[in-house]
């Protein structure tokens, strides 16, 4: 059921909570829903929120997929997102680090890590790859933190002749990327393509040597998930939820966030050792069919609704 007045985007995402909650509690005046499932702590959380003061039996279940970096935000936000922790019955979480957090906040929920998934069947590595070529698909804001990568080029091409990047995504940095790009002479070695359909990703990401993205903040990061099911090695930063999955030197390669110097190296260093990339290729698309394959996600939320008979 869509909730919103067509007031634009951020209108309508303001007044979700109240208009989220009417329209769950009409639909439970009709059915006897046992549990309210909302995603995130914020506007959906609040609209579920609202349903609990009504239907106090009803179970709340609160999923946290949150990316940004949650010490730093506004204060007035950091209390509304523990309210909505502390008044949930079950808790989900995407990643270990948003399970801790919520740990933290309301140590009484049943709190469960079921993270996002992929499907392997449609995300697999391809014959062929671009040599000596990255790709990030990322949305070009600062905590995914594009502009380090862009820096770390410079080197990268210096060091390997040849050596591309190719950004996919978009977002408010966009034209600053591309005046740093154009700043350091890397116009011949960095493209931008935009955002790519969900339809043609997987195709598009097993095409390419390295994904690298040197995030400030990730509340697990499912791009990392889908390239490594693509048999593309990854290099990513030491942040949020990519430990879950990136063990260094096994899976994928961390570098420092923040640091073009480090991500420069860590690039260089697989572009030149392929016994290395295709070691990392490989255990990354056997980690992803083993703990993030849709089948094993779903079940986990099964268990999760067979809680207390929800």
């Amino acid at each position: 059921y869509r909730v919103g007045l067509g007031l634009g985007e951020l209108r309508d995402k303001l007044l979700f909570p109240c208009l989220g909650s009417l329209k769950a509690l009409r639909l439970m005046s009709k059915n006897k829903y046992k549990a309210v499932h909302a995603y995130q702590a914020s506007h959906g959380g609040g609209a579920a929120w609202l349903v609990k003061i009504f239907f106090p039996k009803t179970k709340f279940i609160l999923t946290l997929q949150e990316g940004k970096e949650l010490n730093k935000q506004s204060s007035v936000i950091k209390f509304f997102r523990n309210f909505m922790i502390r008044k949930a019955d079950v808790i989900t979480a995407i990643s270990v680090y948003l399970a801790d957090f919520a740990r933290s906040v309301n140590p009484k929920a049943k709190i469960s890590v079921i993270p996002n998934g992929v499907d392997t069947e449609k995300f697999k590595p391809a014959g062929n790859h671009d040599k000596k070529t990255i790709i990030t698909v990322s949305r070009l804001v600062p905590k995914n933190g594009i502009g380090d990568l862009v820096k770390a080029m410079k080197q990268g091409v210096q060091e390997v002749s040849g050596a591309k990047l190719i950004i996919a995504g978009d977002g408010p940095l966009s034209e600053s990327l591309r005046s740093k790009v154009k700043e350091l002479n890397l116009e011949e070695n960095i493209s931008f393509v935009g955002q790519v359909s969900q339809d043609d990703l997987p195709h598009f990401l097993s095409r390419f040597d390295i994904f690298v993205r040197p995030s400030l903040s990730e509340g697990l990061g499912v791009s990392f998930l889908e390239s490594m099911a693509s048999g593309v090695p990854i290099i990513g930063t030491r942040i949020g939820g990519i430990p879950d999955f990136l063990k260094d030197g096994e899976t994928g390669l961390f570098c420092k966030p923040g640091d073009p110097e480090d991500i420069a190296d860590k690039i260089i260093k697989l572009l030149k050792n392929d016994e290395l990339r295709n070691k990392l290729a490989d255990n990354g698309r056997r980690l992803v069919q083993e703990k993030y394959s849709w089948d094993l996600i779903a079940s986990k939320f099964k268990d999760i609704y067979g809680y207390e008979r929800i």
